[in-house]
């Protein structure tokens, strides 16, 4: 192979730019770039392109957008592409067998877990909401499983006990663009071996829904803590007040066991106490310490500030 290989790189979010540009600073050449339409968004719900295709237009690179993958005719114009290497990171549409055998070297695919752990769509935020201690990127080569090639590189991380996955996303999608870039021309001249995921530690991260955030105050303060940097930046962790909603943007456990919880004398989502450090709740086991909360409509706020403006007196959460 020649040392300027040809390479299409299918992307859509945030997450993925960071890697389209690891591409654009290597002596390889980026032919085209696959990315999700431009979908409605924001409250005027107007069209808005993927961050790649932002990052692709701005290096003039021609942009493909199929709403599938599955048609004849995408399927010609990526032949017609005559690439090397395709570089998947968080695409957002399935891949046939028709597509992934198109590159001469492989269809390679940039993940945000240690495989074989988290397998799917969410896996950032399934590691901090199962406590996981780390973490880190995969560089697999693609197959039609999901997420089961064998994988040629990976990188780890330590998950800081306040991390949330907005911030953990930030740091993997630098950190899995530095190893695609320390990667490539291993893959490219064969020297870089991919080896089987192991059938032991498998699991599988789901799409994440606006209802998971839903937060059931009879679960522990850890629990739920959890829930809340796991749902940051979305669809953040809430809960309601009055009969309002209320979204939770960050908390902190307390480590200590209230008075009312020991005489029995509140239930899971009773306000125990509003201060200038936020509001206390009542869980199933433990306190938690709300530090930032939003009402509907209205931009968050120190918990603190939002509970000393209100009777508080006598509220729980999730009533």
């Amino acid at each position: 192979m020649t040392n300027k290989a040809r390479i299409i790189f299918a992307g859509s979010p945030d997450f993925a730019a960071p890697a389209l540009k690891a591409l654009l600073q290597s002596p390889h050449e980026v032919v085209a770039v696959l990315t999700q339409p431009d979908r409605p968004a924001g409250r005027g719900r107007e069209l808005r392109a993927s961050p790649v295709k932002l990052a692709a237009g701005n290096a003039a690179i021609p942009v493909l957008q199929p709403e599938s993958l599955g048609e004849a005719g995408i399927q010609n114009a990526l032949r017609g592409l005559d690439a090397d290497l395709m570089v998947v990171v968080a695409y957002g549409l399935l891949l046939p067998s028709e597509v992934l055998a198109l590159p001469r070297v492989a269809c390679v695919n940039l993940h945000a877990s240690r495989l074989p752990r988290w397998r799917g769509a969410s896996p950032i935020q399934m590691a901090v909401l199962a406590g996981d201690s780390e973490t880190g990127v995969c560089l697999m080569q693609m197959d039609e499983g999901l997420d089961t090639g064998p994988v040629y590189a990976e990188s780890r991380v330590t998950i800081g006990e306040t991390e949330t996955a907005g911030e953990l996303h930030d740091r993997l999608a630098i950190l899995a663009a530095e190893l695609l870039g320390a990667s490539l021309d291993g893959i490219l001249d064969g020297s870089l071996i991919a080896h089987v995921q192991p059938d032991d530690g498998v699991s599988y991260a789901p799409r994440i829904n606006k209802s998971d955030g839903i937060i059931d105050w009879s679960w522990s303060a850890v629990e739920i803590d959890r829930r809340i940097r796991a749902f940051n930046p979305w669809p953040v962790a809430q809960t309601s007040l009055h009969g309002k909603l209320l979204r939770c943007w960050s908390a902190e456990l307390t480590g200590d066991i209230a008075d009312e919880i020991a005489s029995g004398t509140s239930v899971p989502g009773s306000v125990l106490a509003a201060t200038r450090a936020g509001i206390t709740v009542r869980t199933g086991d433990g306190t938690l310490l709300l530090t930032r909360v939003q009402e509907s409509g209205r931009n968050q706020v120190a918990a603190g500030e939002f509970g000393r403006a209100r009777d508080m007196n006598g509220a729980v959460l999730g009533k």
